[in-house]
């Protein structure tokens, strides 16, 4: 500044000097804190105030928010951090643009929230608005406890001691605002390299809220992911370093009287200053303020992510415009790592079913078609023909080798869940132990043994079929489950409180009378009339002497290819003779006799053991299940005496009798067999 403009103003020496030290003052500081305690200090030797203070213009929320509150002497009194612009002295000013000067507040009517301010110690005040050029910045307040003291203020020259001041804070600020823009951009591609790398949803929470916590301060960051099944945000992850144990894993939030649910229905990002206290997180972890948006990716709603603060109002539109840009980079992150554990999950069950698919086709009977034409067969085939395509329960009736196990494959082939898995469960190899572990799997530690999590077959058999066999073999303290699964679809793993949901068709078989179980106790009566929702019955093979002629040549074909052997003819007698036999082992027992003629067979007639059948008509009668099964038993007893009763290993029982360990010792439960006590 010149003489003459020195002179046009009027200005003292003393004046000019203090314009030339707060422009020392401002050039020196690029801190606008430190800048106001030391103009705090050099302007004491013009006016007498106890406080200096800068108030700037809130536009969202249309108020006076203190941003700089400074005294060369300390006070233990607090100025109010906001004030409203009805009824202040700051807001009359920012309004008008013009200066004003209260002599004594007690006598002033003006402004009247002033007097609303408990023990304030305020007497005399002078506010300046604080105008550049370009823009309207905020107001200048002087406070004094003693009344008149700025009566002979020198207003000019105090509105040039404004108009510096808001320059400084202009340029300040245009400073601050490249730097944080410059710093969000950094932000951005640091998040965006951390989302390339990281597919795990709890990692990517908490290197992103690392990420934004430098610009954007916060106390806790939150990933919340839509669950179209119930219509609610589930939590995912939680990022509160100073009290980890708040995050419950799948806590509901609901799309109403949260922030989180308002920026999800409404597409939009959502600031929240005090009201988030009614969010049952929000009580729990302290949270006062809180800054939400929306994930969307391919115009689709996936969840929200959201930052709060343990203080009140403590973010602005201009925080959810950054965390909005966030939220675009997130949703795409959180699109892939959802896709990747869908793929991965889809991945471990088609492991985990070619591994039983695997186990199924060594232990199976091959099958390849149904043969027969009878009357009765052609009867049940109906049956399964009219309720394959539903998602019914079937109940299939039949005596041992009726070819239960094949209806089940016919029901599970002909239906809508074609593409997808048929698990079987045979009730009674498994030991009644291990039993719930099978069906509904359990969780690592559950029991003595536990060391990994597992499947069980109902999730393998997920939007497929499940096929138990032998359902009167499961106990009665299991049923209940099992009953469960079939009203609600859902379970829980051996283990764990978590529900699992299943979309499975149930088809269970039976050649016990359940209904006589039922009365005896033996069988609960709600699961035996929810498994009979469709009963099929299979005919004996006795019921269909006119099929064994034509399941004699299947079988005697299909093992002859594979044997190798040339067998071309079957006996007219045989033939008579394996008619009138009452196959007491129904269809099984026919294929094993099959297997053994061709094996026995040395031409290109068939040679059937005729001697291991007791035939009707020679005095001798059929042999019966009672004899077929201690035939059974000796065999076995007589194979564990050679292994001295080692079941298990290589050179064990099970494994000279073609079984495995579960099934010989189910067996043995069945025939009675014990290991004899030492003498």
């Amino acid at each position: 500044m010149t003489s003459a403009q020195i002179a046009a103003k009027g200005l003292k020496p003393e004046q000019y000097l203090t314009l030339l030290e707060l422009s020392k003052a401002i050039a020196s500081h690029r801190d606008l804190t430190r800048l106001f305690h030391d103009l705090a200090c050099r302007l004491q030797m013009l006016f007498k105030f106890r406080s200096l203070a800068v108030m700037f213009h809130d536009s969202s929320r249309n108020l006076m928010r203190c941003h700089f509150l400074e005294t060369c002497a300390p006070t233990k009194w607090q100025a109010p951090s906001e004030v409203p612009m009805e009824g202040s002295i700051a807001g009359w000013v920012w309004e008008h643009q013009e200066p004003v000067v209260v002599h004594d507040i007690a006598l002033e009517d003006r402004f009247p929230f002033a007097k609303t301010i408990p023990d304030h110690p305020i007497k005399a005040i002078c506010s300046f608005p604080l105008t550049t050029a370009n823009h309207r910045l905020g107001v200048l307040n002087f406070w004094s406890e003693e009344a008149g003291v700025y009566d002979q203020l020198d207003l000019e020259f105090t509105g040039l001691l404004a108009g510096q001041i808001a320059a400084a804070i202009e340029a300040q600020c245009h400073q601050e605002k490249l730097a944080r823009e410059r710093d969000r951009s950094r932000m951005l591609l640091e998040i965006n390299n951390t989302l390339v790398s990281n597919l795990n949803l709890r990692e990517l929470l908490s290197a992103i809220s690392g990420c934004v916590r430098r610009v954007m301060p916060h106390d806790v960051a939150g990933l919340a992911l839509h669950d179209e099944r119930i219509d609610k945000l589930r939590i995912t992850a939680l990022e509160f370093p100073e009290h980890e144990d708040v995050f419950i894993e799948d806590e509901i939030v609901d799309l109403e009287g949260t922030p989180g649910g308002r920026a999800f229905t409404s597409r939009q990002p959502v600031v929240s200053g005090g009201e988030i206290s009614t969010d049952p997180l929000g009580k729990r972890t302290g949270v006062k303020s809180a800054c939400a948006v929306p994930l969307i990716s391919h115009d689709r709603v996936l969840g929200v992510l959201g930052v709060g603060r343990l203080s009140e109002n403590a973010f602005s539109q201009d925080d959810a415009e950054l965390l909005t840009e966030v939220g675009k980079q997130v949703a795409i992150a959180v699109e892939n790592a959802l896709a990747y554990r869908e793929i991965d999950a889809l991945k471990n069950k088609l492991q985990e079913e070619k591994l039983y698919l695997q186990e199924e086709i060594r232990t199976e009977y091959n099958f390849e078609e149904i043969v027969g034409t009878s009357p009765a067969l052609k009867r049940a085939l109906q049956d399964v023909e009219t309720v394959a395509p539903t998602d019914s329960t079937v109940l299939i009736f039949g005596e041992t080798g009726t070819g239960k196990e094949l209806i089940a494959r016919a029901l599970h082939n002909l239906s809508g869940r074609r593409e997808h898995t048929l698990v079987k469960v045979n009730c009674a190899a498994i030991p009644t132990g291990l039993l719930e572990s099978e069906m509904f799997g359990h969780e690592k530690g559950a029991f003595t043994g536990a060391v990994e999590q597992r499947k069980g077959r109902f999730e393998l058999a997920h939007r497929g079929t499940i096929f138990l066999d032998e359902v009167e073999e499961i106990p009665l303290e299991l049923q209940p489950k099992l009953l469960r699964v079939l009203q609600e679809h859902e379970f829980e793993r051996l283990g764990s409180g978590k529900t699992i949901h299943v979309d499975v068709r149930v088809v269970a078989a039976t050649n016990a009378d359940l209904a006589q179980m039922v009365a005896e106790k033996k069988f609960r009566s709600d699961l035996y009339y929810r498994l009979n929702v469709f009963p099929v019955s299979l005919p004996a093979l006795r019921e269909r002497t006119e099929d064994i002629p034509l399941l004699i040549n299947f079988f005697a074909q299909k093992f002859a290819q594979q044997m190798k052997k040339p067998i071309k003819t079957i006996p007219s007698e045989t033939m008579t003779s394996l008619t009138a036999y009452g196959w007491p082992g129904n269809i099984r027992e026919l294929q094993n006799l099959m297997e053994r003629a061709v094996i026995l067979s040395r031409g290109s007639a068939l040679e059937v053991p005729l001697a291991e059948l007791k035939r009707p008509g020679n005095g001798d009668p059929v042999m019966s299940s009672t004899m077929l099964e201690e035939v059974e038993r000796e065999h076995i007893l007589k194979v564990l005496r050679e292994t001295g009763w080692v079941i298990g290993g290589p050179a064990g029982a099970a494994t000279r009798l073609g079984l495995n360990r579960t099934t010989l010792n189910n067996r043995m439960r069945k025939l009675g067999i014990t290991r004899p006590r030492p003498a």
